[in-house]
């Protein structure tokens, strides 16, 4: 590990020496959906991970909950999410926190890239998946019933 200070240059929406990798492998309720690690293990000094998501247009993240909060910042494109019983539409430089046990997920629905920073703990619990019983219970809303994707 390193503490050492550095600058890690982007261009269009990459950025050098990071590998962009699947956002997940363990599950298949997600669709074109990458990621990027950009400041994470490798820094001790960091109690936190920073990753950059981006989704292609008509791409969905998974539907998901999970204990540990999290922050994004848009800085590409824009789309729709699905924050527990409602929907927002997300602009460049928009910023969301996501609280503890919040059912989420994220919609590149605007015929564009959807592009997020998220910044997580570097030590947190693993996303859970809502079963049909908890989505039942805790939406509601036929607006969001009609746009989440499992």
């Amino acid at each position: 590990m390193s503490n050492t200070s550095k600058v890690i240059k982007a261009e269009n929406y990459s950025w050098n020496g990071v590998e962009r990798k699947q956002y997940k492998t363990d599950t298949k309720n997600f669709k074109d959906i990458h990621r990027y690690t950009l400041l994470a293990d490798d820094i001790s000094a960091l109690n936190s991970e920073t990753r950059y998501f981006e989704i292609q247009p008509g791409g969905y993240s998974s539907l998901e909950l999970h204990r540990h909060p999290h922050s994004v910042v848009i800085i590409r494109g824009s789309g729709t999410l699905v924050l527990e019983n409602d929907l927002h539409e997300l602009n460049n430089h928009d910023v969301v926190f996501i609280a503890p046990e919040t059912i989420h997920q994220f919609h590149a629905d605007n015929n564009e890239p959807l592009g997020f920073i998220c910044i997580v703990d570097r030590y947190r619990d693993r996303p859970a998946i809502p079963d049909d019983e908890t989505i039942r219970r805790r939406i509601t809303s036929e607006k969001v019933l009609k746009k989440i994707q499992k």
